[in-house]
């Protein structure tokens, strides 16, 4: 036959889209082109695939060949098409199933001698693959356990381009060649520390359980070395398991990155940037290839922003949308990139730069232009966005005094952050939401579930006499239902709204 046809998977963002693979051969001027909306490194495939069955013993017909990626309008990017595009175009002359050939999803970079290199997005696009009602597909082999996390699909890793054709029907010798091993080995996330490792901050812990039964933003400030980062480290650790569903969507984002994933964690990620990473760096980007920032690799879990004061304005300024939609759109020339970003943000941030301002027994020797110009970077419509305000001091352990010492275990913690979810979910069981920081503040306030003036009161006063925007007074009411739910509470009263309050930024009930 001279028309042949085979599936791959364009990716943009989490979303892949199928592309059917189509090759041509004609009498003219023997020449190998490949059209379709293709990227430079698309566009080296020629040469990849020319190369690779020639060494493999699978010379390409000397006639023109055009291979055309359909739908045209789609971009396509990465060097993922080339098994594709190999298997069509040695399917425009040679004897292989055409059925087969045209109902699977080839996915893998091809190596000079043909065997099968591993390419970032291969969970996404098996997904893909999936939910478009595939049934096989083929994947190089260091990409096969990655794969095999989608069900309902049969998937078939193969090492080089020979395995791959046999099973399409062509009568051909499998050489023994050593597969292309992965770049690094995966790290396992699931070891989370231990919470009652913190010594002290009682109301710092308590403050940790609030934000992670409402799923609140966090912000701590205290002098170096009052455990901030310790704390932030274990807030994953309290956090519910993940659902097959979000561990499927964290899986795909680390993937994209090109991180190995065998397998799928069921513990809420942890991101922490350094305080010199870009703008591109934290929500996304790339010239050609739109790949997942920090945010996005954080979706689902803990955004840790250390040393806030040190960040960019710019890049700090960089989450205020996301915050809001749960999401990141990126956009490129001709290219538009979505990615989830319903992150947890945690922020702890030095009283001045030194770390001693307002810290009792210690001197500051910072002007007082350096102090505001260190707090100006957070700006106020992002500290309008975080539920809690904490503020830190150190721990001083003048003896072995046991009640300075842990007393609330990660188990336990996660216990309870459990169950106060579960009234949550259970109390917005008919709405969209399951999470007290995801519910509207025209609902908080006038829903079936608002609360009575004499409980508003507090928040009332604070809203008239300046101390709260209207986002804050929403943020404080989330924090109130986040606290009755960890006191096994149907509804707030005004010791949770005068506790909201005071985690809000210390607003005086």
């Amino acid at each position: 036959m001279s028309v042949a046809r085979t599936l791959s998977v364009a990716l943009n963002g989490l979303e892949g889209a199928i592309v059917e693979v189509e090759a041509d051969l004609s009498e003219q001027t023997p020449k190998f082109v490949i059209i379709g909306l293709p990227d430079k490194s698309l566009g080296e495939a020629v040469q990849r695939v020319h190369n690779a069955c020639v060494n493999r013993g699978l010379a390409l017909p000397r006639r023109r060949l055009t291979v055309n990626l359909s739908p045209a309008s789609l971009p396509k990017q990465g060097s993922g098409f080339d098994v594709a595009i190999a298997v069509a175009a040695l399917a425009t002359e040679r004897e292989m199933d055409a059925a087969g050939v045209a109902s699977t999803v080839h996915l893998g970079e091809l190596g000079l001698d043909g065997r099968l290199r591993p390419v970032p997005g291969v969970l996404p696009a098996v997904a893909a693959a999936a939910r478009a009602g595939i049934r096989r597909v083929v994947v190089p082999r260091a990409n096969l356990a990655e794969a095999e996390l989608v069900d309902g699909i049969e998937v078939c890793g193969a090492s080089c381009l020979a395995e791959v054709v046999r099973w399409h029907g062509l009568d051909i010798d499998i050489p023994a060649v050593e597969p292309v091993a992965l770049a690094r080995e995966h790290v396992s996330a699931d070891e989370v520390p231990e919470l009652a490792d913190v010594i002290g901050q009682r109301e710092a812990i308590d403050a940790l359980l609030v934000a992670a039964a409402g799923g609140h933003h966090l912000l701590m400030s205290g002098p170096p070395g009052a455990g901030k980062t310790m704390l932030a480290q274990r807030l994953p650790g309290i956090l519910p398991p993940l659902d097959e569903a979000a561990a499927l969507a964290v899986g795909s984002v680390r993937s994209l990155s090109g991180e190995p994933v065998t397998r799928l964690s069921r513990v809420p990620p942890f991101e922490s940037p350094h305080h010199s990473t870009s703008i591109a760096a934290l929500v996304g980007g790339g010239s050609k290839i739109v790949r997942p920032g920090a945010i996005a690799r954080a979706s689902e879990g803990v955004l840790f922003l250390d040393e806030a004061g040190e960040f960019a304005s710019s890049a700090l300024d960089a989450l205020r949308q996301p915050l809001e939609s749960g999401s990141i759109v990126i956009h490129r020339s001709g290219i538009t990139a979505a990615y989830p970003a319903r992150f947890q943000l945690v922020v702890a941030t030095n009283p001045c730069p030194c770390g001693n301002f307002a810290v009792p027994g210690a001197e500051c020797v910072c002007p007082p232009q350096a102090i505001r110009r260190y707090f100006s970077r957070l700006s106020g419509p992002l500290l309008d966005r975080i539920d809690i305000e904490l503020s830190m001091r150190r721990v001083v352990v003048a003896r072995n005094d046991p009640s300075l010492g842990g007393s609330m275990t990660t188990s336990a913690a996660r216990e309870k952050v459990g169950e106060a979810r579960a009234r949550a979910a259970l109390r917005l069981r008919d709405t969209p939401w399951r999470r007290n920081a995801e519910v509207p503040g025209s609902w908080l306030r006038q829903g079936p579930l608002a609360p009575a003036p004499v409980v508003r009161r507090p928040i009332d006063a604070a809203l008239h006499r300046g101390m709260l925007t209207l986002r804050g007074y929403d943020r404080v009411l989330r924090v109130a239902w986040s606290l009755a739910d960890l006191a096994g509470r149907g509804a707030i009263d005004v010791g949770d709204v005068g506790r909201a309050l005071y985690l809000k930024k210390g607003v005086p009930a």
